[in-house]
């Protein structure tokens, strides 16, 4: 699979030269692809490359802030997707002393990519002033837009400004979150969830009041929950296994437990089965975990999503499973003892060791 940095290559800078120019008559394409294009191009990652691109563009268009935005409002239609952030990357750079024109930029500019990162930093300006700014794109008809109230004051936003007040304190955001948490758009719902899962990780009973509050109103709202819930659900938290229906795994039976080799080398594949079997009916909520051995040889443990069921009073089940030990960019590998662990409703019901190589 390609880089994703790649989607900042010569054709888009080519493009994107040719999209200023329509708009202002002396700008100098090949000066500005050079800059970009500098000999530690290929190794820029993704935001480096965006941010290249923005200084760039500042320094071959010698206008006014308030003028170079009316050529990026002609532009931006063109660059959609996560390459269009350049022009809220350009207003979160330059843009600072210009609050009024930057929010109305970022406000436009996120409906054809997103304004999420580039809002970050108004947010540590004048917390306030952006958080009242943020409740009224909650309102708007635009989904971009109140996607953008959401998203913009994450507490945890990935690739994001960290805003240190927000993790601290999260309670500012909260009547946004309110104001969205039945919102008819999925793209919405799914940042909402993703907010107040953030929160769960650093205020874990903030977010099971939310939940307990919330769910069982509507069913956008419940989907919200339900995914908001996830960090909880998989620490087993008993709150939040409640609050879905999940009661302890008494009655429940965990047999058959067989994991193909106890012996495996990074690249292989683990494979596991076992048959889950209930003296009662009930609703279970069935998850894997994985002790990894570390860099520094101690173990860290993943909790892994397999089925949500009901299981009807003796009632048998058989589970299949293949886990790749592949190397990734996001989890690398090492040798040692790992341990499989099978969980129900959070509960740890049977556990089994086996040994990675090299």
């Amino acid at each position: 699979m390609e880089p994703l940095k790649n989607i900042y290559n010569t054709l888009f800078l080519q493009k994107l030269a040719q999209a200023i120019k329509t708009e202002y008559i002396d700008f100098h394409e090949q000066e500005f692809i050079e800059l970009a294009v500098q000999d530690d191009w290929e190794e820029l990652a993704l935001k480096e490359r965006m941010r290249r691109i923005t200084i760039s563009l500042h320094k071959t268009i010698p206008l006014e802030y308030t003028e170079v935005l009316d050529c990026f409002y002609k532009a931006a239609p063109k660059f959609t997707g996560l390459a269009g952030i350049i022009f809220p990357d350009y207003v979160e750079v330059y843009g600072r002393e210009y609050w009024e024109e930057s929010i109305s930029a970022l406000e436009y500019f996120t409906e054809y990519s997103t304004s999420e990162f580039a809002v970050r930093p108004y947010l540590l300006l004048d917390q306030t002033t952006m958080l009242d700014q943020m409740k009224i794109w909650a309102k708007s008809e635009n989904e971009h837009i109140r996607r953008l109230a959401s998203e913009g004051c994450r507490p945890r936003l990935p690739w994001g400004m960290s805003i240190p007040a927000l993790k601290k304190d999260p309670f500012p955001i909260l009547p946004i979150l309110e104001m969205l948490k039945a919102d008819e758009s999925l793209y919405v719902r799914k940042s909402v969830a993703n907010s107040l899962n953030d929160i769960s990780k650093t205020h874990p009973d903030l977010m099971i009041e939310i939940a307990q509050r919330w769910y069982g109103h509507n069913p956008h709202t419940n989907w919200i929950i339900k995914h908001a819930s996830r960090t909880l659900l998989k620490k087993g938290d008993i709150r939040a296994l409640r609050i879905f229906g999940y009661q302890n795994s008494e009655g429940v039976e965990i047999t058959d437990f067989i994991c193909r080799g106890t012996t495996l080398r990074i690249g292989e594949s683990l494979n596991f089965s076992f048959q889950a079997a209930s003296a009662y009916e009930k609703k279970l909520r069935i998850e894997y975990a994985i002790d990894y051995v570390k860099a520094n040889g101690k173990r860290n443990r993943k909790v892994f999503h397999l089925s949500e069921t009901v299981l009807h009073q003796g009632e048998k089940r058989r589970y299949e499973k293949t886990h790749v030990f592949k190397d990734l960019t996001t989890r690398k590998h090492y040798a040692g003892m790992h341990t499989l662990t099978i969980f129900v409703n959070g509960e740890r019901k049977k556990e089994i060791d086996f040994e990675v190589e090299k």
